[in-house]
């Protein structure tokens, strides 16, 4: 079970009761909530009916895509767990520098001129110097005479790391490691949120809504949007019968795979 403060579990207790959800699952949304910085979620919880994402101030999908109260229970849960991380001590304190905190990289590297995250993956680009936490193993890198941009994990078997910069896309292992193991990590991933590593609730495993395109959270944003506002469209076609079930399904599952 995800550790939280007092007022995290009191706060888990209300919004449990009020909306009728296990508190497991409230726990759930909340860390997916965390994890997007409190703008957005990407979440599996087979009490919201599964797979979804959620944006503040944009549109929200679940697995039923017309089921509108479902929506909006999503939506109304989501900014209330998103001001309660502004406002609210929810997750216990962890030291700078160590895993799980919001300050993950080395202490002696100070603040970054750009940071992001991708599925397992958060990086951190200071001068001269790039950290990247991968699994929780955070490693180190000479950056050279690299301006990078943005840094991306391939999908599927080949888990490799690459870098943009004004030279292109490079990979991250031709840069020398200054500290830390390189971008390959043996172990398995802990808990990467900004709380205290613990056990998370027991869901399926969360889908993979990113590609391998350098992280940018207003880029993605927008893409979202876009494909949200095709999915709608779709679903009009779809009820006045001008596409299929065959043909609405293989669409809906094409634009879905390019967020």
């Amino acid at each position: 079970m995800q550790q939280l403060t007092t007022a995290g579990q009191q706060l888990v207790n209300d919004l449990s009761n009020r909306y009728g959800l296990s508190q497991d699952a409230v726990v759930h949304m909340l860390v997916a909530v965390n994890n997007g910085s409190g703008s957005m979620a990407q979440f599996n919880c087979p009490e919201l009916g599964g797979s979804g994402q959620w944006m503040r101030g944009g549109m929200t999908m679940v697995g039923d895509m017309f089921n509108n109260g479902l929506k909006n229970t999503v939506d109304n849960l989501c900014n209330e767990l998103a001001n309660a991380l502004v406002n609210t001590t929810v997750f216990p304190v962890i030291p700078a520098g160590t895993p799980g905190s919001s300050q993950w990289w080395p202490a002696n590297l100070g603040q970054p001129f750009s940071s992001g995250s991708q599925n397992n993956l958060r990086y951190a680009v200071f001068p001269n110097r790039l950290a990247v936490e991968m699994n929780g193993a955070v490693t180190v890198y000479d950056t050279l005479n690299h301006n990078i941009g943005g840094v991306s994990q391939q999908q599927g078997g080949n888990q490799s790391l690459t870098f943009s910069s004004q030279f292109g896309t490079v990979s991250v292992d031709n840069l020398p490691v200054v500290s830390g193991n390189g971008s390959q990590p043996s172990k398995p991933a802990p808990q990467t949120n900004f709380a205290q590593p613990s056990q998370q609730p027991t869901f399926n495993a969360q889908p993979d809504y990113n590609t391998s395109q350098p992280v940018n959270s207003t880029q993605t944003s927008a893409n979202s949007d876009e494909i949200f506002a095709l999915l709608e469209k779709l679903g009009g076609l779809f009820e006045a019968g001008v596409l299929t079930q065959d043909e609405f399904n293989a669409k809906k599952s094409e634009l879905l795979n390019r967020i």
